[in-house]
């Protein structure tokens, strides 16, 4: 009963005009967000971040969380349509999803989709209610030692969570570390690399670099790049609705790739775009029809969007138990819960018990909004995509100049933004670096800093000692294995590329 109650609560937070409005505007924004291809989640959460910031701490969460689990359904929708994954998460959806549309069954594909996203995103969030809370109340019995070693073996795990180069994945760590110390000391009050810089010593704002690495980078390399626009498949809204025999072929799919997206969320990995590629691989081992996968088989789309929605949804479990992004997404909610002077972890369901069971109300509102919202309106969502970016990126420049002032009304902040904008866009598009490495180094840095220098203080600065703790011991046990097999792997992968280049010669 303690469970449903405190829900209730959540749901009458919710249920106040101003907080419906904000969740609609996530949903709504996330929704062509997940249509655009090329701006992605973060970019959006990025660019709504200073807004999120002029609210209370619920409102400011509920909209960047429907901008994230918003963008997993409007990506389906240009997958169907056009053959364009919005995002993705989606790209699994657009192989037997517009296959379907060319046979004139796109508003069946739009159907199963939207049905199968409400099933999976609900049963995500139940499991996220009951869980999250066991999880943190187990992580109450931690001291500084054990956030220590579960912040530094996160931040080993995490380095690499997008793929790519494992040396390039560690060295953003390590940027994201160094800039986190910039700023004055909390323990001592003496500055630290701010170049006798007045603006540095309050240290660098969160929001000027995520603005700039995910919003401005994202705007250099869309810009400089060749846009197409492609048709889109025209749905009548009589046409949403599939027959029987479909909706028969689609109920299995369903419930396998949401219990199978359930623990693919909770693991440092990017779950959702993993879950769907494994759902789609079950479902055609599975079928006894395999030979229609490719060609339009409903089951294609049903299991993978199942899938993809269950894993967003559980990969906040980390986030909120923890205080351990698992995403880029997460990111961006932890940098905001953190501006808020909320710090997620084993004492935010304790300390902030109406902020968590807000956020919990809203996605099981939000999940609702958006099959109201995306069901009829898949026509008008879907047309975005032929919009040019001539149209749209001048638009979203001026809303991260904006955003990126308005924070702290600095200038300088500004030009932090367009620094790190032309930092991220070369980072990305010539260096091939990932930017969430960074950030995750920016964010769990000063939690690393603070965690050690307390746990030292516990142990008279004999650092062994911290290491006998059981916790402590097998969190740093894990990075030590993790991090060899990584060193490993670097120098394995060299020696073969040198030596397929020996034989070539």
């Amino acid at each position: 009963m303690e469970y449903v109650d405190n829900l209730i609560k959540g749901f009458i937070l919710v249920g106040a005009p101003e907080k419906l409005i904000f969740c609609f505007v996530g949903v709504f924004v996330g929704t062509i967000v997940g249509v655009l291809p090329g701006l992605g989640p973060v970019g959006a959460m990025a660019l709504l971040f200073p807004l999120s910031l002029e609210v209370d701490p619920l409102s400011g969460i509920i909209l960047l969380a429907g901008i994230y689990y918003g963008s997993m359904y409007g990506g389906s929708t240009t997958s169907i349509l056009i053959n364009v994954p919005g995002e993705a998460t989606s790209m699994m959806t657009c192989i037997d999803g517009y296959q379907m549309s060319r046979k004139g069954r796109a508003g069946a594909a739009l159907a199963v989709s939207a049905i199968g996203s409400l099933v999976a995103g609900t049963v995500g969030v139940a499991v996220v209610m009951f869980f999250a809370p066991w999880l943190g109340r187990a992580a109450l019995a931690l001291g500084p030692p054990e956030f220590f070693a579960i912040t530094f073996c996160g931040l080993v795990v995490l380095s690499n969570v997008t793929g790519g180069s494992t040396l390039k994945a560690f060295l953003g760590v390590i940027l994201g570390m160094m800039l986190s110390t910039v700023g004055l000391d909390v323990l001592t009050g003496s500055s630290r690399f701010t170049f006798g810089t007045l603006e540095l010593s309050k240290g660098i704002d969160i929001v000027p670099i995520m603005m700039g690495l995910f919003g401005m980078s994202e705007i250099f390399s869309t810009v400089l790049k060749p846009y197409s626009v492609k048709d889109v498949v025209k749905v009548k809204f009589r046409d949403l609705f599939p027959r029987l025999d479909e909706l028969k072929a689609s109920v299995k799919p369903i419930m396998r790739g949401t219990f199978l997206g359930l623990p693919i969320g909770m693991l440092p990995c990017p779950g959702a775009f993993l879950s769907t590629i494994v759902s789609y691989k079950m479902e055609r081992s599975l079928s006894k029809n395999p030979e229609n996968f490719g060609k339009g088989a409903i089951e294609g789309v049903a299991g993978p969007e199942s899938a993809n929605n269950a894993a967003s949804t559980t990969g906040m479990i980390p986030l909120l138990s923890l205080g351990l992004p698992f995403t880029a997404s997460m990111t961006v909610l932890l940098g905001a819960f953190m501006v808020h002077g909320v710090n997620p972890g084993p004492l935010f369901m304790k300390q902030h018990a109406d902020l968590y069971w807000g956020v919990i109300a809203a996605l099981y509102i939000g999940n609702v909004m958006l099959l109201l919202l995306n069901y009829p309106l898949v026509g008008v969502f879907a047309s975005l995509a032929t919009v040019s970016p001539k149209i749209i990126m001048p638009i979203v420049t001026g809303m991260v100049f904006i955003g990126a002032y308005t924070v702290n009304n600095s200038v300088f902040d500004l030009w932090l933004t367009l620094v790190f904008g032309l930092v991220g866009y070369v980072m990305k598009e010539h260096l091939d670096f990932k930017m969430p490495p960074l950030i995750i180094g920016f964010i769990l840095g000063g939690v690393l800093e603070k965690s050690l220098r307390q746990g030292l203080g516990m142990v008279d600065g004999n650092f062994l000692v911290m290491l006998q703790r059981p916790v402590t011991a097998v969190c740093m046990a894990i990075a030590a294995i993790i991090l060899i097999f990584q060193i490993l792997r670097f120098f394995y992968n060299k020696s073969k590329v040198s030596g397929s280049e020996g034989a070539a010669l």
